[in-house]
């Protein structure tokens, strides 16, 4: 996992240095016809301020490229570390994990009965850094076929969704387990970073990885649908079933109209963290 986070990041930082260099290009050749041109002092400042603003407007047009390396570099530098600290001895978390389970009953008891609005999709399970994870970081989400790694957070608040995925509240924590359906939502694109942007490129059958604090659980693109945002009990508790749900905004950069959702279910074998660690 670490060598596909590094052969992205090195991605990205080639896109931003080509287009650098584009702009430096353009400066230069401007720069340079406004030099050679001849004329009196009006015509060269007039000349001049075209430069300028021909680069001013070549800057605004790459801002999402360099906005999106920055966002990208920092989901990526989440997962990295999340990945390398989750290998310490100290992080178990027991009092966390039987919280989490404890939850999870309970909103399958309730029926989900709080998952009626925006607020209660940013409610998170538990405040993370009550249990000492000060990052907030609850799991790394792993999509193979879009070449995509994602920090997933607790609670889908505006901070946590421009940071990375998150877990909509009153929606089963990410631990796996019968009757639980993890509702995970994430930007169709968020200034200038993919995020779940080519989310209609996974296919039935395509693995989706989640790894927490304790375990990794793999999981199966099973149905894709696409509904209206009110319609919630599609995004609910299957009894029996142990499922991962994504979430994005459908159709891309339409507002929000509808949503994209991919459902995936976990599939018999998982890499389980050993707990003599």
């Amino acid at each position: 996992k670490m060598e596909k986070l590094r052969r992205l990041r090195l991605r990205g930082r080639s896109t931003i240095s080509r287009a650098w260099a584009s702009v430096l290009v353009c400066w230069l050749r401007l720069a340079g016809s406004a030099s050679l041109q001849g004329g009196n002092t009006v015509d060269k400042k007039s000349v001049l301020l075209a430069v300028v603003l021909a680069v001013v407007g070549i800057c605004a047009l790459l801002w999402p490229v360099v906005s999106g390396h920055r966002l990208q570099s920092n989901a990526t530098n989440a997962v990295q570390d999340f990945l390398s600290d989750r290998n310490m001895p100290e992080q178990q978390y027991p009092e966390l994990l039987s919280d989490l389970q404890a939850y999870n009953r309970r909103i399958y008891a309730e029926k989900q009965c709080d998952l009626t609005d925006l607020e209660a999709c940013e409610e998170p399970a538990v405040e993370l850094k009550k249990y000492g994870v000060e990052d907030e970081v609850i799991g790394v989400l792993e999509i193979p076929a879009l070449e995509l790694f994602m920090p997933v957070y607790l609670g889908a608040s505006d901070d946590h969704l421009a940071a990375g995925a998150a877990v909509l509240g009153n929606t089963s924590a990410p631990i796996g387990g019968a009757n639980t359906n993890c509702v995970i939502a994430g930007h169709r694109g968020w200034r200038g970073a993919d995020y779940f942007r080519h989310i209609d490129k996974l296919a039935v059958g395509d693995t989706v990885t989640l790894t927490n604090l304790w375990k990794t659980l793999t999981y199966t693109v099973t149905d894709i649908q696409i509904i209206q945002p009110h319609e919630v009990d599609k995004i609910k508790i299957q009894q029996d079933r142990d499922l991962l749900t994504l979430l994005t905004c459908h159709p891309y950069a339409s507002g929000g109209r509808q949503r994209y959702v991919v459902y995936c279910e976990k599939t018999a074998h998982h890499e389980a963290i050993s707990q003599s660690r």
